[in-house]
């Protein structure tokens, strides 16, 4: 399955890499005729090259990367534009503003900029296509009657090119009793993916039919697996304890350790970096009404430990925390673009250096809500068994929360990203985290 998505990524990836040095061979042919190859190989290959590199960081911010995202429509081609504009400004700024290049392409960039443009609409529309159409490797039986089971089915549905066809359905309650169904059914479809609920492999006659499948060219896969493999969170309300221990247990402990020592050494240097900024939206919240720059709030950190948080204050005072709809008639209009840009979190430079939080992780609670929440949601205080973060998987993936209900959800990305914490994971957080900053910035 995960082959499968990673294969067609790195199709993706690899055809960008075609594309831009098609469109750069194609305006360089249309510039310099004949002489276009000595043009390519003596002048424009190497700072072109450099070039390429924060464009394809960029495609991936813009999620041109994402398969859930590739079909072909109005919001594709609006992503794919917007970042073919962006990328022209930011080569427009290496080329004029970066004399080390040793050119200035005006009429080269723009005519490049057409040939990419077209070359990768084209590109991108066939493989999107590509990837939605034919037949599907992964041909899956789905057993199950829950919410995940039903999410499983909506999303494969959805995005056919991430690859999987749900050739049969098939009732829980209808296997036990006839487990033979599940053969019946993998021979009637020629199947070669079974989702089962996770707890048929501990049942004795429905493992035993499980076990028969080895050696058969199928694959056997728990709900929760696939679940998580598609939606990138962990449906809850399927796991019990036992997952916890298999799963979370001792995950990450050495990564935790070396992140430590990184955050320190990036907190420091990037918190002199940006101590003007910092003191500029100091002014601007001391400014705009009454009250503190920075506001103090206690937090729940590591193991349910208080901490005091530091934010620039982005509402006007009042008594007491609230959700956050209850907030928004006391947001300032700083405090709304500070909070859209993610500025108001600055502060929180003092508690990376301080080892209070982390730079990615689960959202620190207040301590009332946290209180509140342990009681009411199963497993919440599984989130604190590492540091919280100033931005977070559950932040990106599901950035508002305004009742309990969305709590819940959030607590799924939480979970998942304690599974699966990792320094590339921790990496494509921080970059979905900066398109959010770009996109609000530009609102």
């Amino acid at each position: 399955m995960k082959k499968g998505r990673t294969l067609k990524t790195i199709t993706l990836f690899l055809g960008d890499i075609v594309v831009l040095y098609a469109a750069l061979f194609a305006a360089l042919l249309i510039r310099y005729g004949n002489s276009f190859y000595r043009q390519f190989i003596d002048v424009h290959f190497v700072p072109f090259t450099v070039i390429f590199v924060p464009w394809l960081i960029i495609f991936y911010i813009a999620g041109l990367y994402d398969l859930r995202r590739l079909r072909n429509g109005l919001d594709f081609m609006k992503t794919l534009a917007l970042t073919l504009l962006v990328n022209a400004i930011v080569a427009m700024f290496f080329f004029y503003f970066i004399p080390a290049f040793g050119i200035a392409p005006k009429t080269n960039l723009f005519i490049f900029i057409i040939c990419f443009a077209v070359i990768e609409v084209i590109w991108r529309r066939i493989s999107n296509t590509l990837f939605a159409s034919g037949e599907a490797p992964n041909r899956m039986v789905l057993v199950g009657d829950g919410n995940s089971a039903d999410e499983i089915a909506r999303a494969v549905t959805d995005n056919p090119q991430m690859g999987y066809l749900i050739v049969k359905r098939i009732s829980e309650k209808d296997v036990y009793g006839h487990p033979s169904l599940l053969e019946d059914a993998v021979k009637e479809t020629g199947a070669n993916l079974l989702v089962v609920p996770r707890h048929f492999k501990y049942q004795t006659d429905l493992a035993m039919t499980l076990y028969s499948f080895f050696g058969k060219g199928i694959l056997i896969v728990d709900v929760v697996a696939l679940y998580e493999h598609i939606l990138q969170k962990v449906p809850l309300a399927d796991i019990e304890e036992t997952w916890f221990i298999d799963n979370i247990e001792g995950v990450g402990r050495y990564y935790d350790s070396l992140k430590r020592a990184a955050e320190f050494l990036f907190a420091l240097i990037f918190g002199i970096i940006l101590l003007p900024i910092e003191l500029i939206v100091a002014l601007l919240v001391k400014t705009s009404s009454p009250g503190p720059a920075i506001y103090k709030q206690i937090r729940v950190g590591q193991n349910g430990k208080p901490f005091t948080l530091y934010k620039f204050r982005t509402m006007r005072q009042a008594d007491k925390n609230e959700w956050l709809d209850a907030d928004k008639s006391r947001i300032t209009g700083v405090g709304k673009v500070l909070r859209s840009t993610h500025l108001d979190e600055l502060p929180q430079f003092i508690n990376l250096l301080c080892g209070d939080i982390s730079l990615v992780g689960p959202r620190p609670d207040y301590i009332e809500f946290y209180n509140k929440l342990k009681d009411i949601i199963p497993y919440y205080s599984i989130r604190t068994i590492i540091k919280p973060g100033i931005t977070g998987w559950a932040q990106v993936a599901f950035p508002v929360t305004e009742s309990i209900e969305q709590t819940k959800e959030r607590l799924c990305y939480d979970v998942y990203y304690l599974k699966n914490r990792s320094l590339i994971f921790d990496s494509l957080i921080i970059l979905k985290t900066l398109k959010t900053v770009v996109i609000a910035a530009g609102e």
